[in-house]
């Protein structure tokens, strides 16, 4: 019943849209007064003019991140005062939740239903969960001698720097902060120029909570200024990074020329869909793999890092497969994204429009066969692509080899088990992969044989907060999501002490 388009043209008209940094719990303009146009991709319409920061401004919210940490409000409050604040933190963005996936559609184009049901509410459990694990962590004592008391102690490591993409720009933002802040540790977020609005938005919701002032920071800018002047400071204890693979090798160097500082990464992915034949034995199968299938890379654009963007089919269901995954690709034709029907909104901006589509010409090019979409559509001037699929796909093609991050699937066949297995694992990336089988003995043997940070089997996707989200290879290492994430924002103290005899 909500009319969003209306909704939206209030947002905008009232400007109502938070554009400046957050700094030392204040907006603030960028020091030299510089700014960015925040485009929405679904009409190229102009949101906001965002503060563009520079070193100046990222030195400022490191130096308030440091203070707060030096003066210890936050690190030294106690697990039980800090969950309050953190569960109240996150009421505050479920009071916003309309606003905020109103934003996150504009921002960079993803369907208002699933910002709504997807996005905010994923969002929601992960601060909540990390706020109910606060107390419930505990330290060890180490068996030793009866004349020794040695201790393992966790400690916030101190600033950690977060920069985040703009695919889930808040989902992926509280995969990293909710920890880092439960652990006691104060932040500045970077989040992508494509889409910052959601981060500038909660940052004054963290303060209404009661986070100090300087504990959670945000400065948006451009990545190789902002984002690099970040990964850069020698103020600076801990990176956490999601994004492209190019990137994430730049992060380390920085780490490097600087301060040694902790680097976590996240990266690309070019996800292996594995269908054995035993997988589909009837049309319900059938429909269920295809469902799956689509979802797998059509799901918010294909504009995902775990996308199921190769799809490896026994030789045997190939061609009935690939007939109902086009049956199901009809209800991911794109549209505005601020209908409410709508399951496949706009690309994030016109250069990533663009790449789809030379990808897209890549694979016509190199002989691949084009068996549906493959054509812009225009619409508003907005940036919208028809979900496709290439057919007789061989290993060498870029659309078999790079990470697209669009809705381009691109379908192998395999005659046996270690043909699948030899093609899920030949691309430098090991973020995810799925694997269809009846077979229990054939799920655990391809699963350990697949060089990847999650396995799905007879799913896609359909994980939790409760279980760790990561890669292998060039994918990166570090972990979000569950308890170990706490390992990437926080030191081990071992504390020896030796007992006096009486």
């Amino acid at each position: 019943t909500v009319d969003w388009h209306q909704r939206a043209q209030q947002l905008i008209a009232n400007k109502r849209i938070a554009y400046q940094a957050y700094i030392d719990g204040r907006y603030v303009d960028a020091q030299d007064g510089q700014t960015f146009d925040c485009i929405s991709p679904i009409d190229v319409a102009l949101l906001a003019k965002v503060a563009s920061c520079s070193d100046r401004d990222v030195d400022a919210a490191v130096s308030a991140a440091r203070h707060s940490v030096a003066k210890g409000t936050w690190l030294s409050m106690s697990p039980s005062a800090r969950k309050k604040i953190l569960l109240k933190f996150a009421d505050l963005i479920e009071q916003h939740t309309e606003e905020l996936a109103l934003l996150e559609t504009l921002d960079m184009g993803k369907p208002i239903r699933y910002s709504l049901a997807v996005d905010i509410p994923a969002v929601l459990k992960c601060i909540r969960w990390y706020a109910e694990a606060i107390d419930k962590l505990y330290d060890e004592v180490a068996p030793t001698s009866r004349d020794v008391l040695a201790t393992i102690t966790r400690e916030p490591v101190g600033v950690v720097g977060i920069v985040v993409p703009w695919n889930f720009p808040l989902l992926m933002a509280a995969w990293k902060f909710a920890p880092a802040l439960a652990a006691g540790n104060s932040i500045v977020i970077k989040p992508s120029e494509k889409s910052p609005l959601t981060a500038l938005r909660v940052a004054q919701l963290a303060t209404e909570a009661g986070i100090p002032d300087g504990v959670f920071n945000v400065v948006p800018g451009l990545g190789h200024v902002a984002g690099k002047a970040l990964a850069l400071h020698m103020d600076v204890d801990c990176i956490a990074f999601t994004g492209s693979t190019v990137t994430g090798k730049q992060m380390m160097q920085y780490a490097g020329q600087s301060n040694l500082k902790r680097v976590w990464l996240e990266c690309g992915g070019k996800s292996a869909h594995i269908v054995m034949p035993d997988a589909i034995t009837s049309d319900g199968d059938l429909d269920v793999v295809a469902r799956n299938a689509a979802a797998a890379i059509f799901f918010n654009q294909g504009e995902m890092c775990s996308a199921g963007s190769r799809l490896l089919v026994h030789e045997s269901i190939r061609e009935k497969l690939l007939e109902r995954i086009a049956h199901h690709a009809t209800q991911y034709q794109p549209a505005n994204p601020l209908n409410i029907n709508t399951h496949l909104g706009a690309l994030v901006d016109q250069a990533q429009l663009q790449s789809v589509l030379s990808y897209i010409h890549s694979g016509i090019e190199q002989g691949a066969s084009l068996r549906f979409g493959g054509r812009q559509i225009v619409q508003d001037k907005g940036c919208y692509v028809e979900p496709t699929l290439f057919d007789s796909v061989i290993p060498g093609m870029r659309i078999a080899q790079e990470e697209i991050f669009g809705p381009v699937l691109a379908v192998m066949t395999f005659k046996h088990e270690a043909e699948a297995i030899m093609l899920a694992n030949s691309v430098i990336y090991g973020l995810a992969a799925g694997v269809w089988t009846r077979d229990v003995h054939a799920a655990h043997r391809i699963s350990r044989a697949l060089k990847a940070g999650v396995v799905y089997v007879n799913c896609y996707d359909d994980d939790d907060i409760t279980v760790p989200f990561g890669g292998y290879k060039q994918s990166g290492f570090g972990r979000d999501k569950s308890l170990h994430a706490f390992d990437k924002y926080t030191e081990l103290k071992t504390t020896w002490m030796r007992i006096a005899n009486p």
